[in-house]
């Protein structure tokens, strides 16, 4: 599993429409960062091209707000 720093690096949430720049750990998509507290509106979403997913093997979007991918796949 990538670690939060590789991840911040190659994430692309910084640049999502949907991104509120609030202080918070970027990389959503990793179980030890989880989901935004703030973000909370899905203006769009950068996740089927981030090169974390595709590393990680993950299938979901909008991590920031949904939660990580065992939470998405929980609630079916």
């Amino acid at each position: 599993m990538m670690d939060r720093k590789e991840a911040a690096g190659l994430c692309l949430c910084r640049m999502c429409p949907t991104f509120i720049n609030c202080g918070e750990d970027v990389a959503y998509c990793l179980a030890s960062t989880g989901k935004s507290g703030y973000i909370k509106n899905e203006q769009g979403c950068l996740c089927p091209g981030c090169t974390v997913l595709e590393i990680e093997g993950l299938q979901h979007v909008y991590y920031c707000i949904r939660g990580t991918e065992s939470n998405q796949l929980a609630r079916g």
